[in-house]
C-alpha cells in the first residue's frame, strides 16, 4: 500500500473522518497573485505534517519571464492537464525540490509555497532535515519539501481533493508584506513574493528600502 495511502487512512482511524477544513478549488480559480497573497496565514497539511504558510511567491503563465511556462513545455502541458489546485513539482539545479499549485481562473499560473512555520510533525521534520533549530526546519522551498518528504513523486497531486494533502484556511487574518522575488534575473522587478514581517520562519526579510534595489538582508 502506498505511504499516502496509509497515513490517511490512519488519520481516518484517528478521527473517524478526515475532518480537517480544507481550502476549496474556487480559491485557486482566480489568478496567481491574488492566491499567493491570501495563501499566507493558511495551513499547508501533508498527511501527518503541517506548517502555516507564512512566504509564498506568484508566477503568471503570460507575460512573465520567469515563470516555466515561458521556456518549459511540460509546464505548459501540465496547466491543460490538471486541474486548479494540484501540486507542480519541479526539481531545481538538481538539489531541491520544489512544490507549487496550480492557479487557474482569470489568470493561468502557479504559487511556489517559500516557507512555513511548523505545526504538527516537528520531530519527524527535524529528523529529515538532520537539525534541531525549528527556525531551520522550513524556512525556504528547499527546505520545507525535504522536512515534509516532498519529491517529483507527488508531482500533479490534488491538493483539492482529501484534507490530509490539503490547505486549510487560515485561523485569522495574517500581516502580509511584498518584495521582488528571490533568486531570479527574469522579470526581477514585479514584486509578487509575499511574507509576513517578522516571522523567524521566513527565508529572507526585507526593510523597505531593499525593495528600491539594495541588498535583502536574510531573516
Amino acid at each position: 500500500m502506498p505511504a499516502d495511502i496509509e497515513v490517511i487512512r490512519l488519520l481516518q482511524n484517528r478521527h473517524g473522518a478526515c475532518s480537517r477544513p480544507m481550502l476549496k478549488r474556487s480559491f485557486f480559480e482566480r489568478d496567481p497573485v491574488s492566491c499567493a497573497r491570501d495563501l499566507i496565514g493558511c495551513k499547508l497539511n501533508w498527511g501527518a505534517l503541517s506548517g502555516t504558510v507564512v512566504e509564498t511567491e506568484a508566477y503568471d503563465a503570460e507575460g512573465d519571464a520567469a515563470s516555466h511556462t515561458s521556456f518549459r513545455p511540460s509546464a505548459r502541458a501540465f496547466i491543460r492537464a490538471h486541474r486548479a489546485g494540484a501540486a507542480y513539482v519541479y526539481f531545481s539545479y538538481g538539489v531541491h525540490w520544489m512544490l507549487n499549485v496550480l492557479v487557474k481562473g482569470t489568470r493561468l499560473g502557479f504559487v511556489l509555497i517559500r516557507a512555513l512555520e511548523p505545526i504538527d510533525g516537528i520531530r519527524r521534520m527535524e529528523k529529515s532535515r538532520n537539525l534541531r533549530d525549528p527556525r531551520q526546519l522550513c524556512s525556504g522551498p528547499g527546505k520545507l519539501t525535504q522536512a515534509l518528504g516532498i519529491t517529483g513523486a507527488h508531482h500533479g497531486r490534488d491538493l483539492c481533493r482529501a484534507a490530509a494533502f490539503s490547505f486549510s484556511p487560515p485561523g485569522k487574518t495574517a500581516e502580509v508584506e511584498t518584495s521582488p522575488r528571490i533568486g531570479i534575473s527574469r522579470s526581477a522587478e514585479l514584486a509578487w513574493r509575499f511574507y509576513v514581517p517578522g516571522n523567524s520562519h521566513v527565508s529572507r526579510s526585507f526593510r523597505v528600502k531593499d525593495r528600491a534595489g539594495s541588498t535583502p538582508a536574510r531573516s
